[in-house]
Order: C-alpha cells, then sequence, then structure tokens
C-alpha cells in the first residue's frame, strides 16, 4: 500500500481530464491514485492568496500524515515485532530480527503447465511483476486485466522480453468501476477457455476524492470490492468446473493492505450515504477491509477453491513522485526512512505470488490473512463472520438492483 493521498480539489479534478478516477486507474496499472499537478502545470501566477494557500496546504497535508500515521501504528502499540515486518521489511532482514522470508519465486514456484491465471491491474506495478513471474513458470495461459490495450499491450511485450518461456498471455479489457465491463471481461474469458486455476484480484484505488460508480456505490468499496465481487461471481463457474475437472487446487487471493486498520464500522461500510461522508483514507480503509471479509467469506460458502487476502508491505512506485515534489515532509521522510520503510515491486509482490503459486495448498489457511511474506497475521475482518455475511449480502443486493 502507498501511504501519500492525493488531493481532492477541483483542480485536480481538471487535472485528471474527463473521468478523474478512471484516468488514476490506466495510469497506475488499474492500481493507484494519481496526485495533483504543480502550480507551473496549472499555469498559474504566484500571489499572495496562492501562497496562502499553499501553506494551508502544508498545514493540511501534515494533519492528514498524522492522522494516517495514527491509524497504522497505534494497533501495534504491543506488538512492534509485527509492526516491523509489516512497516520496516529492510530493518525485519537484519539482525537480530531475521523475520523476513526467504521465498524467491525463480525456485520455489512449481511447475504451472496447464494451468490458466487471470490478474487485475496486471499492466503496472506489483500486477505486472506478478504476471513477469508465473509466466517464468509455464502457465498455459494468462489473462492480463487492464483498462488501456495500448499500455497492456506494452507490457506483455516486455514481460516476453524476459523470460524465455512462450507464454500466451491475452489483454482482457477490464475497467472494475463499470459493471458492464466486468460483465464483459468474464463473457471474454468464459468464450477463451473452460478453466481456471489462479484468479489473483490485485488491482485497486486508492484515497481518491469523493465519488460514487454508475452503480452508486462509494467509489474506492465500488472498485476495490464490488468490481472483484462481481468479477469473481460470474467466473464461478469456470472456477468450479476447473476444480472439479482438471486441478483441485484452484486459489482466489484478494490484495487487501495494512489499511483495514482505518475501516470503519460494518454499519458505515454498507451504508453508502455514511461511508461516502467519510475522508478518502477512510473509504480506502473500508474497500481493504471488504477485501478481508470478501476472501474470508469466499472461503466458508466455497471451501472447494483456496481463498486468501494479503497486505503486500510499503511499496515503492512511481505515485510518489509528485508527492516528494509538492510535499517536503515526505520528501524529506522519504530520505531519512525510505531505505528501511519502502520495498521493491519485487519484493513487494512477494506475499500474492506465494499464495497464488508457491505455497502448497495445505500450507495456506483457507480464508485468512497474510503479511509479508507467507505470515497468517489474526485479523478482526477476517474471522467475523456475522459481518461477512452481512458485506456479502449488501454486496450481491446492490448488484441485483443493478441488474446483476
Amino acid at each position: 500500500m502507498d501511504m501519500v493521498p492525493p488531493k481532492s480539489s477541483d483542480r485536480s479534478y481538471r487535472a485528471y481530464g474527463v473521468h478523474p478516477v478512471r484516468d488514476a486507474l490506466d495510469e497506475q496499472g488499474d492500481n493507484l491514485q494519481k496526485t495533483s499537478v504543480s502550480q507551473e502545470d496549472r499555469n498559474e501566477t504566484p500571489n499572495a492568496t496562492t501562497k496562502n494557500s499553499t501553506a494551508l496546504a502544508t498545514v493540511s497535508q501534515l494533519q492528514e500524515l498524522l492522522e494516517l500515521a495514527t491509524g497504522l501504528l497505534l494497533p501495534y502499540a504491543f506488538q512492534p515485532l509485527t509492526a516491523i515486518e509489516t512497516y520496516l521489511p529492510g530493518l525485519a532482514s537484519m539482525w537480530p530480527f531475521n523475520i523476513s522470508s526467504s521465498f524467491n519465486p525463480s525456485k520455489d514456484i512449481h511447475d504451472l503447465s496447464g494451468k490458466v491465471i487471470l490478474v487485475t491491474g496486471g499492466n503496472n506495478g506489483l500486477g505486472k511483476e506478478t504476471i513477469l513471474q508465473l509466466a517464468k513458470h509455464n502457465p498455459h495461459k494468462i489473462f492480463m486485466a487492464s483498462r488501456t490495450e495500448s499500455k497492456a499491450r506494452d507490457a506483455i511485450a516486455s514481460i516476453k522480453s524476459q523470460t524465455s518461456q512462450n507464454v500466451d498471455i491475452e489483454f482482457l479489457q477490464l475497467d472494475l468501476a463499470s459493471l458492464p465491463s466486468i460483465k464483459k471481461a468474464a463473457d471474454q474469458v468464459a468464450a477463451h477457455t473452460d478453466r481456471l486455476d489462479i484468479l489473483i484480484l490485485n488491482a485497486g484505488i486508492m484515497a481518491v476524492p469523493s465519488a460514487k460508480t454508475a452503480a452508486g456505490q462509494e467509489i474506492q468499496l465500488g472498485t476495490n470490492h464490488v468490481g472483484h465481487f462481481l468479477l469473481t461471481k460470474l467466473l464461478l463457474p469456470t472456477l468450479d468446473n476447473t476444480a472439479k475437472k482438471y486441478n483441485p487446487d484452484v486459489r482466489i487471493i484478494s490484495l487487501s493492505s495494512a489499511a483495514w486498520q482505518m475501516a470503519p464500522n460494518i454499519d458505515t461500510i454498507v451504508s453508502t450515504n455514511k461511508l461516502i461522508a467519510q475522508k478518502p483514507w477512510t473509504c480506502y480503509g473500508a474497500s481493504k477491509a471488504a477485501n478481508i471479509m470478501f476472501a474470508a467469506e469466499l472461503a466458508r460458502r466455497y471451501p472447494q477453491f483456496t481463498s486468501a487476502s494479503l497486505h503486500p508491505g510499503l511499496i515503492k512506485t512511481d505515485l510518489y513522485t509528485p508527492n516528494l515534489e509538492v510535499n517536503p515532509i515526505v520528501r524529506y521522510g522519504s530520505l531519512l526512512m525510505g531505505g528501511l520503510m519502502f520495498q521493491t515491486i519485487e519484493a513487494g509482490a512477494l506475499n500474492q505470488l506465494w499464495l497464488a503459486a508457491g505455497a502448497r495448498k495445505d500450507e495456506i489457511k483457507n480464508g485468512q490473512f497474510y503479511t509479508p511474506v507467507a505470515k497468517v497475521h489474526s485479523n478482526k475482518w477476517a474471522t467475523n463472520t456475522k459481518d461477512g455475511k452481512r458485506l456479502w449480502e449488501w454486496t450481491e443486493q446492490e448488484l441485483k438492483n443493478a441488474g446483476y
């Protein structure tokens, strides 16, 4: 997960173009949101008002950063080793901790011959790295789900240039904020294969300005949870056929985040009016808690599949570049702590790679939440069957209301 929120001003919206959230999905490999443009990009002339606004923005950035840090760190007040594992992976690998994993996808992922894989948000970041590593182990086919075909084609070419395997990687048009797009993508999968062994729900947006999907859900919950819920629901016949006919080890992996700790209560999560009134990070936390509840409830309802959720760690991506330019707090904090806090994309993909293909089926605890790498983390959203059932039923009703 990443920790720097975009600004939610009208100027930010204009900078994104016609559809800011969709533009963000496209630009960040269906995974992360862009931040606001610089003053020079807006062709503005500095004046006293602008300077005052800048000062206020700095105070606002500090307040938001403090709220974020408190929300993420306070729950670990009495679990320092867990906090180190979660937020300081660089330190975790050092003496005297030595609690980092030795998982190496190159040698620890078994042969994937015959298997079909689908990864959402696959054209950039963690999704692209996940596809690259899986492609090296001879799968029959990989669906790369992405909004923009040109970027997906570039990513596919890049991946193929890095592996000697002649794997079939197919572009799958997918906008998780659009239910018709999700239905079309699921239909394409069903038309091209009767098998799906690994489904990695990797895509998402983060701390975006307040908005709703076309179907009426808060944009982050609607994209990160409802979109993936519908995709999985529509793919269930193919997943079930795979488990019965080809391979009993079918896996569905949901990318969550440590930001689940910032989620409001279930009453707010399942009330669009209440949720959309919250701050962007609270809404993001709600969507990440929903990812965990979904994975757990999926395991309870469909025990023939292996379902798990995960936190990938704090990942160093291009998302930080504009924030480093405009936010001195982030810039200097990154210089001081970045080496310990931020993982590379290669390291950030390890947890989902381990769950998707590195671990044996009997090594994974169905429905549980994992922190990097391969560590089960006690999580209230994974174990609360009442809330999991309530979210599932709310989501089904939302989709039914929208005609799905």
